[in-house]
């Protein structure tokens, strides 16, 4: 019979998962540090939306607090210095920033691009071979290379299509797809393709492809690590797993004792422990949430662990938005207590919170004081001298105007 576990306790285990059990470091984290919890997570998104902060950097600093983004930007290859690569670019979640370690693991997913890509980069190797292999041997010859030094032109805009790519940049994305290219760094977030063999060091190239099934075994124990408990829906989608493959891999660590099924309080479906999983008695945790945090990513389960409905509302047109473009869960302890709708004005060097909102029963004024001194932290790590200037919208902006 499977153990039972209470709603607060698998929300304190998915919080512990997920790098929020420890107090944040006295001192700004090393690089080592950065890349301990990147490992611990196995995947930080990207996005371009820089409204705010870029969403790759959030996540970090949520859970080692003000750190140096030059230290990440370093290992991701994104730094204009000395590059210390131990992160790489590929399609793991989203598109997303992975140990490097870890890039092997996706040779399953490069080898089916029938399957697992969209149809543009799928289509494209049969309809227009020719462009793709120029397309590689530009690459070989001149990269590290924009999508514009293809020389394609961009065509009409496509209403209703979010990304308005030239053929070019679809050859280019093709290839980055299959493994044959790789981003060997971002300008400006624009990626620069190069060969993998100058970006991807030669003992990962070197590594042995493992057996699809082997290799989506191991993204499902990364997965579990990352969050503690969690139903087999919850553990494909952490790597985007097709459905079919993620209920055979679960099944499969199941079987083998790697996983332990159990019910989680008021959760349908059943629900699977890792064996690392900590489980403390409490948490005490305070941190602003990227839309793309690995911890509410997925929104079914943010639904189910934090009884907290969450849309990003980027794509909503403005008069429909409930709580605005750009916002922010925040975490407080081991609930999600309210949200925030941010934006960095970065030439008045001002972190303007263009709405607050406070979630159902919580008290207002803590949760005000708790915001007000995470607002201020992030200003300052975000290099917004001017601090935080709170507009009119929301149940939580006068608490919030009065704590700051």
């Amino acid at each position: 019979m499977a153990r039972k576990l209470s709603l607060a306790r698998a929300r304190r285990i998915a919080l512990a998962a997920q790098g929020f059990a420890r107090p944040r470091p006295a001192r700004p984290p090393s690089t080592n540090q950065l890349e301990a919890l990147v490992t611990r997570l196995g995947v930080l998104q990207l996005d371009s939306v820089n409204v705010f902060s870029r969403s790759h950097y959030m996540p970090v600093f949520s859970r080692l607090g003000p750190y140096d983004r030059g230290h990440l930007d370093r290992i991701a290859g994104y730094g204009i210095g000395k590059i210390d690569r131990r992160l790489i670019e590929y399609w793991a979640h989203e598109a997303s920033l992975i140990p490097v370690a870890m890039h092997p693991l996706f040779r399953w997913r490069m080898a089916d691009i029938d399957r697992e890509a969209w149809g543009s980069i799928s289509r494209i190797a049969r309809e227009q071979p020719e462009l793709v292999a120029e397309t590689l041997a530009l690459v070989a010859a001149e990269g590290p290379i924009r999508a514009r030094d293809t020389g394609a032109v961009r065509p009409p805009p496509t209403p209703g299509h979010m990304w308005n790519w030239h053929e070019g940049k679809v050859a280019l994305e093709h290839l980055f797809f299959t493994g044959q290219i790789t981003a060997a760094r971002r300008v400006n977030f624009e990626r620069l393709y190069d060969t993998a063999e100058r970006v991807i060091p030669e003992r990962i190239r070197s590594a042995p492809t493992p057996e699809p099934a082997d290799a989506q075994r191991e993204l499902v124990r990364v997965a579990a690590r990352a969050l503690g408990v969690a139903t087999e829906p919850d553990l494909g989608d952490y790597f985007r797993l097709p459905r079919a493959d993620s209920k055979a891999r679960v099944a499969e660590l199941v079987g083998a004792g790697e996983l332990e099924q159990v019910e989680v309080e008021g959760w349908a479906a059943p629900a699977y422990l890792s064996p690392e999983a900590r489980q403390p008695r409490r948490i005490e945790a305070r941190a602003l949430l990227s839309p793309f945090d690995s911890l509410i990513w997925f929104r079914q389960r943010t639904e189910r662990l934090f009884d907290f409905h969450y849309r990003i509302e980027i794509y909503t047109p403005e008069p429909k938005r409930i709580y605005g473009y750009y916002v922010l869960p925040f975490l407080l302890d081991e609930r999600l207590v309210a949200r925030v709708d941010l934006k960095s004005d970065r030439q008045a060097g001002v972190l303007r919170v263009q709405g607050a909102f406070a979630e159902e029963g919580v008290d207002r004024v803590h949760v005000a004081r708790e915001l007000a001194a995470e607002l201020e932290l992030c200003a300052a790590w975000l290099g917004l001298g001017g601090g935080v200037a709170v507009g009119e919208r929301g149940d939580l902006a006068g608490a919030l105007k009065l704590a700051l």
